[in-house]
C-alpha cells in the first residue's frame, strides 16, 4: 500500500479490521439480550462485574436471532477474508472456501468490569458484536471513565517494541499504538485473532452486552497453495 502523499513510500503489512452496522439490530438485539439473561439465571454462578458464557452458543441454541445474526457475521467475515486474500486464493489447490465459526459466546459486563489484554489462538479471524450498551451521551457522563468507557482497545503489533526503544522526532508516528472501538448497539467488528485487545472498563445504566466469536476458514481440499507439482 503506498503513501496518499508520496507514490515513492510503501505502507507494509496494515493492520486490517472491518467495522460495519447490522442493518436489522434493532430487531434482534433485544431478543438476543432476553435469551442471554435468561441463560446466566439459569446458570446460577455468583454475580460478578463480568459473566462469560462458554463458548459453544451456536450449538446450544438453535434461535432465530442469533441465526440472522450469525448469517450477517459469516458474510462479514467472508467479504473481509476475500479482500485480503482474493489474489492468494487463486493459487490455492482448493477452488472453494468454507467459512466456519468455530466458538461463540457472550459477555455481560458493568460495575466497572473488564477483560484483561488477550488474543484469540486456533483460528484466524475473531469479532466483537455489541448488542445492548448505553448511547454515546449517556456512556460518555462518568466522570472517571469518559469516552473510554466501555471501548474495545485494540494495541499495534509494535506497542511490545517501543517501551525500551530510542524515541525521537522522526519517529513520533510510532506514539500511536492502540484503536478504540467504541461500543454501539448494532456494530460489527472483525479483526485478526492474533491482535491484541482489550475490553476497558465499564459502568452504565445498561449492562453492556457482547457477542464474541472465533473462525476458521479452509478450503475443501485443504489449504494447500499450490499442489505437488507447484504448478
Amino acid at each position: 500500500m503506498k503513501h496518499d502523499e508520496n507514490a515513492d513510500i510503501q505502507l507494509l503489512w496494515p493492520t486490517p479490521m472491518l467495522r460495519k452496522k447490522f442493518k436489522q439490530h434493532e430487531l434482534i438485539n433485544s431478543k438476543l439480550a432476553e435469551l442471554f439473561y435468561q441463560h446466566m439465571r439459569e446458570d446460577n454462578q455468583q454475580s460478578t462485574p463480568v459473566y462469560a458464557s462458554s463458548d459453544d452458543l451456536l450449538m446450544r441454541y438453535n434461535n432465530d436471532a442469533l441465526n440472522q445474526l450469525f448469517s450477517f457475521i459469516s458474510e462479514s467475515v467472508f467479504q473481509v477474508a476475500s479482500t485480503l486474500n482474493g489474489d492468494v486464493w487463486k493459487h490455492c489447490v482448493s477452488k472453494k472456501m468454507n467459512m466456519n465459526v468455530v466458538g461463540a459466546w457472550f459477555q455481560i459486563q458493568n460495575g466497572y468490569g473488564f477483560h484483561e489484554t488477550h488474543n484469540h489462538g486456533n483460528c484466524s479471524w475473531s469479532g466483537v458484536y455489541y448488542v445492548q450498551v448505553d448511547d454515546d451521551e449517556t456512556r460518555m457522563k462518568n466522570k472517571e471513565l469518559g469516552e473510554l468507557n466501555g471501548v474495545t482497545r485494540f494495541y499495534g503489533h509494535h506497542m511490545d517494541l517501543i517501551g525500551g526503544g530510542y524515541m525521537d522526532s522522526g519517529n513520533h508516528y510510532m506514539q500511536s499504538t492502540s484503536f478504540d472501538s467504541k461500543p454501539e448497539e448494532g456494530v460489527l467488528c472483525i479483526f485478526p485473532s492474533h491482535l491484541k485487545h482489550t475490553a476497558l472498563p465499564y459502568i452504565g445504566e445498561k449492562d453492556r452486552i457482547i457477542i464474541s466469536f472465533n473462525a476458521q476458514i479452509h478450503g475443501e481440499q485443504g489449504d494447500e497453495l499450490y499442489d505437488y507439482s507447484f504448478t
